[in-house]
């Protein structure tokens, strides 16, 4: 239940595996990857196919199951996803690494190159308005 919890699955305690939803069967899968309490966590493009809350709530589980020390592999299509969640980043074309670093010293040698695109800073995106209208809780 302290697992459940962790993944705020525990109202669905009782529930088929398959009964629950695209966000919460991911929860669910990342809830039995840590119940031995692992060292490190291999997750293969975890928020592919979820919606916008279920996608930032599993991105807040990830920060905080990194956070309690475990390592995370993560692979996935998302650069926002990589860089939001990750320390380092290995980009890969044809099977083969060709850049190895940090999310912010891979964008900043990318600068450093000349690399120049249109700017616009906005305070809040579509997505920012799809959760906020539809509630930022996560629902079934």
């Amino acid at each position: 239940m302290e697992i459940l919890e962790h993944v705020q699955l525990t109202e669905k305690a009782s529930a088929y595996p398959e009964k629950l939803s695209g966000g919460q069967r991911q929860r669910f899968s990342i809830a039995t990857a840590l119940v031995n309490e692992p060292k490190v966590l291999f997750l293969d493009e975890p928020t592919t196919g979820l919606d916008p809350q279920s996608r930032r709530n599993l991105w807040e589980l990830i920060r905080k199951i990194r956070d309690s020390g475990v390592t995370i592999i993560l692979t996935t299509h998302y650069m926002e996803e990589a860089e939001m969640l990750c320390d380092g980043v290995a980009i890969m074309d044809n099977g083969k690494i060709i850049a190895l670093d940090t999310p912010k010293r891979l964008v900043a040698d990318l600068l450093k190159r000349g690399f120049k695109k249109e700017q616009r800073v906005e305070q809040a995106d579509l997505e920012d308005v799809f959760i906020d209208l539809t509630g930022k809780e996560l629902r079934e």
